[in-house]
């Protein structure tokens, strides 16, 4: 292996490549959108073409193909995340999950209110949920900048409300951004998820038969008018998710592997290596359950496929002096912009108070740990791919997309240093910042706490 293939796979396994790449991916869409490739860059993401027969025929511009058909995907994964923090991870249980969901209720809550102030009695104010999510990957991507300076509790109340600010928005998108209703379509769409329930109650353990009701699904919610990135969330909950196998339970079925390769050698045996291999792809999909053998294969091609592809689909704003012009003379810029670098630590801030000064009376409040909190807070105003895609969803008017976006691209960039730089500051003293410090996990707390 070339020294230059061993440096690309060492990228791509760091934690920061995804938003290395996204940051990529909009630096290039910027630098062709203001430059003499403009013409062809439009050009291209208007290009026309469709899928369908008779009365369901779509037919969508390859911009459009990319946001509602890539990013099914996207939220495919998103609904997979979910699904496990749901069952076993850090949304499990009330007491631990509490503290995160609040944040992110407040952390999207109030960006929301901020728009609205901003852009009530006018034309913008469908673009309300623009400033409400929180880019995930950027925010991965920051914090392994970080290393192990950040405690691991922090990482996972971040990675927490990051989660439900995506959920967040999937409803937000599933009630607020469907018009008109095609009941045909949808009723094919509700079919499939029942046939989809059933193979989850029948314990279908093989991928194929999920992926292919799913893209029938898909196809469907598509044609139907309810946006299409909701099919994706949708076979995600169908999907079937079991605990992992026990350290022993593995041991055991490893050696009984090992023992049957080792009769496969043996000319002796009737065994055979083919025979070994079934065996093992057998106890890989029993050992595994299907969401978290899709969540394994579509995480690359998401993080480092998908987003950067939508990024330099949404992201190539021409920054002519008209455009800069009108972006701090209209509301929907500043609304944007301030819901995210404003709204974002003002709400989650708000709900780290209200919890550690009534809920954890014992957690010692050190300035170190508020830092920590802001920081963290700042870091959630990087509300670049969801926003963008809400911005899509609100406007069809190109200059009130671009009036928007320039919005998204000036927080987020703010938020995303500022929150940088606090956070570097706050981890200086890790003893003052460590789990048993906050007790940030509320499923430790004594129960007169709560």
């Amino acid at each position: 292996m070339s020294k230059v293939t061993q440096r690309i796979n060492a990228f791509f396994k760091q934690a920061s490549a995804p938003g290395i790449l996204l940051i990529i991916a909009t630096a290039s869409a910027l630098i062709v959108a203001n430059s003499s490739l403009n013409g062809f860059y439009h050009t291209v993401m208007q290009y026309n073409f469709g899928m369908g027969f008779k009365d369901l025929y779509i037919s969508k511009t390859l911009h459009d193909w990319v946001n509602d058909g890539l990013m099914a995907l996207f939220f495919l994964l998103v609904g997979l995340e979910i699904k496990s923090e749901l069952k076993f991870g850090s949304l499990t249980s009330f007491k631990s999950a509490i503290f995160p969901v609040a944040a992110a209720f407040c952390g999207a809550l109030v960006p929301a209110i901020i728009y609205f102030v901003f852009n009530q009695g006018t034309e913008y104010i469908k673009g309300w949920a623009i400033p409400m999510a929180t880019d995930i990957a950027f925010v991965i991507g920051i914090l392994a900048m970080l290393g192990s300076r950040m405690p691991s509790w922090a990482k996972v109340f971040i990675t927490t409300i990051a989660v439900v600010d995506d959920l967040i928005a999937v409803l937000v998108i599933a009630f607020f951004y469907t018009e008109e209703i095609h009941w045909l379509a949808l009723g094919i769409a509700a079919g499939c998820t029942v046939i989809l329930l059933i193979f989850n109650r029948k314990g279908v353990n093989r991928l194929t038969p999920y992926l292919v009701i799913g893209f029938v699904m898909w196809w469907a919610i598509l044609a139907s008018g309810i946006h299409a990135t909701i099919a994706g969330v949708i076979l995600a909950m169908t999907l079937p998710l079991r605990r992992e196998w026990e350290l022993e339970r593995i041991r055991k079925v490893s050696i009984q592997g090992y023992l049957l390769f080792k009769q496969a050698k043996d000319e002796t045996l009737a065994m055979t290596t083919t025979q070994v291999h079934h065996f093992l792809e057998n106890i890989q999909r029993e050992m595994e359950s299907p969401l978290k053998r899709l969540e394994r294969k579509l995480h690359g091609f998401v993080y480092f496929f998908i987003m950067p592809t939508f990024a330099f689909v949404n992201a190539g704003i021409v920054f002519d002096s008209k455009v800069l012009n009108e972006a701090f003379h209209l509301p929907i810029t500043w609304g944007t912009m301030l819901g995210l670098l404003i709204g974002k630590p003002v709400g989650i801030m708000f709900a780290s108070w209200i919890f550690l000064t009534f809920f954890y009376k014992s957690a010692k409040k050190t300035p170190e740990i508020w830092r920590l909190l802001f920081g963290i807070s700042l870091l959630c105003g990087i509300g670049f791919t969801m926003s963008l895609f809400i911005v899509n969803l609100s406007f069809t008017d190109q200059m009130l997309q671009e009036e928007a976006k320039i919005g998204i691209l000036l927080a987020s960039a703010l938020s995303g240093v500022l929150g940088y730089l606090v956070l570097r500051n706050a981890t200086r003293k890790p003893e003052a910042i460590t789990e048993d410090k906050i007790r940030i996990n509320l499923s430790q707390l004594p129960e007169q706490e709560l």
